[in-house]
């Protein structure tokens, strides 16, 4: 399953957003321009279907209502996710939508929720139960085993999505390895490769050592194998000058290393879609070029929908990306606009003319006074 539609309003830095999603999307923006926040409507989807998530849990995970509500939307509108979802295999076409505000007390309450499969609506809330018990307005059906039956494959679906934003320091260090299951940051990455069935592990760690092989000088192997005590611990061996050739564990990886090893492996598990923020992080440019070709090739065993965020122009100079696969998040007044790069005409002229993607969509995004800076570090 994959989604195919996002509609924002009120969420954070968009008060209304409307984007169709492509198996690939690339979003690029300015710092602090909502890459992130967009990002987090399909993590909040996420937290509503997860065990031990829930609706009340996800708002409260991001600070409360005060801090999800579009501060640019005039008065205390109501906060409203929309989306589309596509069926495996030429299955079902999903939709779901939340609409969410407060009480009396400033709590959360859920002010719509509705689920369509193939156009035909199968839950429209509040209903006549809501209406009677208005306590049942603190949770959403899609969260609740007993209720979302109608439509749990939705509730799976949702429930499948991965944020990934793994943080070298914390893979290294294990005394910081304590982010629980599903740890973003990485804190039970090393766990989850050493607790994989051994023929996987050992065929997912084989292709991403062929990478590693082109983009790390000298590397020859990748392992992993637990310590004394237990914990396991990412193994490299680099073949160099010396006569023998040394193993070293993730203490001694760089930055760069350790966080494609970690892309990878997201990448290769398959599954529901994965969110990556910047991965071009630490990466020389020559490796964040072929990034986008290295992603397509690991995901495709399994098919896995992948959205990143980035601001790097050579991660964006890869030929095959498309136009409908690239949004542009553009800070105004009245907040934050996202729309395809194929809504630019300048856009399209600049890549029939044989310019990359990064060349045609990074000058849009840039923030119009950086010029300034230099006179500033002149001053």
């Amino acid at each position: 399953m994959k989604f195919r539609r996002l509609r924002l309003r009120n969420w954070k830095n968009f008060q209304d957003v409307d984007v169709e999603i492509r198996d690939r999307l690339f979003l690029v923006g300015a710092n602090g321009s909502g890459k992130s926040n967009l990002l987090d409507s399909f993590r909040f989807l996420r937290d509503l279907a997860s065990s031990g998530g829930g609706f009340e849990a996800a708002v409260a995970r991001r600070g409360g209502l005060g801090a999800v509500r579009c501060l640019a939307a005039p008065g205390r509108p109501d906060v409203e996710i929309e989306v589309e979802v596509e069926g495996s295999g030429g299955g079902p076409r999903w939709g779901y939508a939340l609409a969410f505000g407060e009480d009396g007390r400033g709590r959360p309450r859920v002010r719509r929720e509705r689920v369509s499969r193939d156009g035909e609506t199968i839950l429209d809330r509040p209903d006549r139960g809501d209406r009677e018990d208005g306590v049942r307005l603190t949770q959403t059906h899609i969260e609740q085993v007993g209720a979302n039956r109608p439509f749990r494959d939705l509730a799976t679906f949702f429930g499948s999505v991965r944020y990934l934003h793994p943080v070298p320091q914390i893979l290294r260090d294990p005394d910081r390895r304590s982010g629980g299951v599903g740890d973003p940051y990485g804190g039970d990455f090393l766990e989850r490769i050493a607790s994989a069935p051994e023929d996987r592990r050992d065929r997912r760690l084989k292709r991403i050592r062929e990478v590693l092989r082109i983009a790390v000088p000298h590397f020859e192997e990748l392992d992993i194998a637990r310590d004394g005590g237990g914990s396991p611990h990412l193994l490299g061996r680099c073949g160099h000058w010396r006569a023998n050739d040394a193993w070293q564990s993730e203490e001694q990886f760089s930055d760069g290393t350790l966080r494609l090893v970690g892309i990878l492996w997201a990448a290769m598990r398959g599954g529901g879609p994965l969110l990556l923020e910047e991965p071009e992080l630490s990466l020389h440019p020559g490796i964040v070029r072929a990034l986008p070709q290295v992603l397509e090739q690991v995901r495709k065993l399994p098919p896995r929908q992948i959205l990143l965020s980035t601001h790097s122009p050579e991660l964006l100079s890869d030929e095959g990306i498309d136009l409908d696969e690239t949004l542009l998040c553009l800070p105004g007044d009245g907040g934050v606009d996202v729309a395809p790069a194929a809504s630019f005409e300048v856009v399209r002229a600049l890549l029939e003319g044989g310019h990359s993607m990064g060349d045609a969509v990074i000058p849009k995004t840039r923030p119009p006074e950086t010029l300034r800076l230099f006179r500033l570090a002149d001053a």
